[in-house]
């Protein structure tokens, strides 16, 4: 079968759709059309079923969608049906509260800290052990990670990146303020705080010059 290429705007899209249809199954509801899973997600019901229908439809017509079935299956499509070890590098402000979130609900399981900071060796925090920079080549050898969260300074992000690649990583979580540059085979997701704060400037910015 001829492989199709999903949309990256389709992909942004489907973990909202994992996370509405988690509520309403939470709620109890069973079954919903596109029009009701519609006005609780603010997409227009033809834009659900367009982006169903990339991955099969799931659907059936006059009977809408089975919620449980429809939210295991797009959590199949995510990858969240499966553990997804990582680490996340640098146990700073940012990587201690990444450290307290509860990941592992979606798969995610975070399996060490790494820092540089002689006081933090051997610490941990919620029961993840911090480690030191030194160990991480003996650490990856041992336990396999498929995931590396950056939080460090850009200054260091692109050595430890090249580090971290060398050593079999192939997708990285990126914190630093820098578009990592690697290999095509290396999968990055890169987050900019600041970039989303200057969205959400221009669309205040636009919602007061359309109420002068």
């Amino acid at each position: 079968m001829e492989e199709r290429q999903i949309s990256k705007a389709v992909i942004k899209r489907l973990p909202r759709y994992y996370r509405y249809l988690g509520e309403i199954l939470n709620n109890g509801v069973e079954r919903i059309s596109s029009g009701e899973l519609s006005s609780r997600m603010q997409v227009t019901a033809s834009q659900i079923r367009q982006d169903l229908n990339n991955f099969g439809g799931f659907g059936q017509q006059g009977y809408g969608y089975n919620v449980k079935y429809l939210y295991d299956e797009i959590g199949k499509i995510l990858g969240v049906d499966r553990c997804h070890p990582m680490i996340i590098i640098g146990g700073g402000n940012f990587g201690h509260a990444l450290a307290n979130y509860d990941f592992e609900k979606n798969g995610f399981v975070t399996k060490a800290i790494f820092d540089v900071r002689p006081e933090l060796d051997g610490t941990s925090i919620r029961g993840i052990p911090v480690m030191m920079m030194d160990q991480l080549e003996a650490f990856l050898e041992k336990e396999p990670v498929e995931i590396a969260v950056l939080t460090l300074p850009k200054s260091r992000v692109v050595e430890v990146a090249h580090r971290l690649t060398r050593c079999g990583i192939r997708a990285f979580w990126n914190f630093a303020h820098l578009d990592l540059d690697v290999p095509d085979d290396v999968v990055v997701e890169n987050v900019h705080l600041v970039d989303s704060l200057m969205q959400l400037s221009y669309r205040i910015s636009n919602a007061e010059e359309d109420q002068a």
